[in-house]
């Protein structure tokens, strides 16, 4: 894929104008603005909160065993502070996604809000709300294990439906995510560690290699 914007044709030799046709084609088609920057970010958010959610969960563990019981407002204060640091987790890897994004976009002069990152969107936007739903049901019934590789599994679905607007690579991410949830599964007590595995790790190396293949030359 062409990172560049289009040159004078007078002056081209024509494997780049075959180039230029196909930048342009797939810019009609495809939200190609994506910063490998924003996975990096929204990648070290992740783990960051992965971090804190550790320390939440040590604490709360770690009184457990030291008093040999809780009553329900422990467990209360508990899924409030997780549930309240997933928001704020989500909100500073959004914000700093959309900000390299933005950046990029704006380098390269396509806008950021078209018909196509529309399409872009709302077909990423379906999954995850469908598995916002599933996850908020299981919370309801204090199904705490399954979380995490509903996440995972949710936000695959999401990226793999939503690939076809931008670029390919998103798909192999999508379904990595997917393999993840579904090993962590059968794992269900290393739960944390597979979150951050596939909202860390993976969005850091992703963000790396995009970084690389599509905007080093930028």
């Amino acid at each position: 894929m062409a990172s560049q914007q289009p040159t004078d044709p007078g002056t081209q030799k024509p494997e780049e104008i075959v180039k230029d046709i196909r930048y342009m084609m797939e810019r009609s088609t495809r939200f190609i603005s994506l910063s490998g920057l924003s996975g990096i970010a929204a990648g070290i958010c992740a783990l960051g909160g992965a971090y804190f959610a550790q320390r939440i969960m040590s604490d709360y563990y770690g009184f457990f065993y030291s008093r040999g019981f809780f009553s329900g407002d422990d467990f209360s204060k508990l899924k409030i502070k997780l549930v309240g640091l997933a928001i704020i987790v989500f909100v500073l890897a959004f914000t700093s996604s959309f900000y390299f994004t933005w950046r990029r976009s704006r380098k390269q002069g396509t806008p950021i809000w078209d018909r196509t990152s529309k399409r872009l969107f709302w077909n990423m936007m379906i999954p995850l709300l469908a598995g916002a739903g599933f996850i908020v049901g299981m919370l309801r019934y204090d199904e705490w294990k399954f979380v995490a590789p509903a996440c995972l599994i949710f936000y695959g679905l999401a990226l793999l439906n939503a690939s076809k607007y931008t670029l390919s690579d998103v798909r192999y991410l999508g379904c990595i995510e997917i393999v993840l949830g579904l090993v962590n599964m059968f794992y269900l007590g290393y739960g944390l560690y597979f979150w951050a595995m596939g909202f860390g790790l993976l969005h850091i190396i992703y963000g790396a290699v995009m970084w690389v293949k599509y905007e080093r030359s930028e």
